[in-house]
């Protein structure tokens, strides 16, 4: 099977191109080679290739700067994602596109479905929606897979941001009233070739359970903690929503995505969030003592 990423430089791109470069026909993109905001790069790169799948794991992902971007957001997130399908229409090619549960507003407060109305509350969420959209009515054949707070070693996340903090300073928060599902990209490459041949529309991928981003930090800790790591400070304390005065983008207060479907057409459960947290950190900063 030939393979095409897109995004390779990227968190998780570069996470699917180490996974799948010995086990299929594997090339990859990165920003550097491939500029979405650039139609005629895309045409010229892609035109030319001969490929089976190709996989868009990049994106405009800045959140606040979105809001002041909104032009470059949408050109990126939707119309670059809507010429990627025109190019894998034309090549009997799948495209499989990565998106995100920012397109939910977070008032549900139970996992969303795949079916479930997406209303975006930034500019980010209304340029991913938008490339969606426009993925999806370009080829039934196409894949959208929806991801939440993704993390994995290949560019720093949440996750490192904390127990940066946790080493050099004595004071860590985060916030205790947001919640969702930390995925993580090795197994999101796992999970992925489950569903190369499925023509299922919209699809979640997330490792199971939900947590608070302090939740999510304080387990971190606790794994740094098993696996001796160094820390200053071993608690995480509570912040709002409301607290952060900072943001210019609003984000959804509950996005936890159910992956039902996903187990009913693969017959596999993901692993817990917890056991791909600690399963990071053995592997990425137990060494680092």
């Amino acid at each position: 099977m030939r393979i095409v990423i897109l995004g390779a430089g990227g968190r998780l791109g570069a996470a699917l191109l180490r996974e799948y470069q010995d086990k299929f026909d594997a090339t990859g993109f990165g920003h550097a080679q491939l500029d979405l905001a650039k139609r005629e790069q895309i045409q010229e790169k892609l035109s030319p290739l001969k490929f089976d799948i190709l996989i868009n794991a990049a994106a405009f992902t800045n959140v606040d700067l979105s809001e002041s971007k909104r032009n470059e957001a949408f050109a990126i997130n939707a119309e670059a994602p809507r010429l990627l399908a025109e190019i894998c229409r034309d090549k009997n090619a799948k495209l499989i596109h990565f998106s995100t549960d920012y397109v939910f507003d977070g008032e549900k407060r139970q996992p969303y479905i795949e079916d479930d109305a997406a209303n975006p509350i930034s500019v980010y969420g209304e340029s991913k929606r938008a490339g969606e959209k426009l993925v999806l009515q370009t080829s039934d054949r196409h894949l959208v897979l929806r991801v939440s707070w993704v993390f994995g070693p290949d560019r720093p996340s949440f996750v490192d941001a904390m127990i940066t903090r946790a080493r050099d300073e004595e004071k860590v928060e985060a916030i205790a009233d947001k919640w969702s599902t930390p995925t993580y990209t090795r197994d999101i490459a796992e999970m992925l070739p489950r569903v190369f041949d499925v023509d299922a529309g919209i699809l979640h991928l997330a490792n199971s359970g939900k947590c608070t981003w302090q939740e999510y930090a304080q387990h971190a800790l606790y794994c740094c903690q098993r696996f001796g790591v160094p820390l200053k400070t071993k608690t995480v304390g509570a912040l709002q929503l409301a607290d952060m005065k900072n943001w210019v983008a609003r984000r959804p207060a509950y996005s936890v995505l159910s992956t039902g479907k996903y187990q009913a057409l693969t017959g596999t459960t993901p692993r817990p969030w917890r056991d791909a947290v600690a399963d990071y950190i053995e592997r990425s900063y137990s060494k680092k003592k």
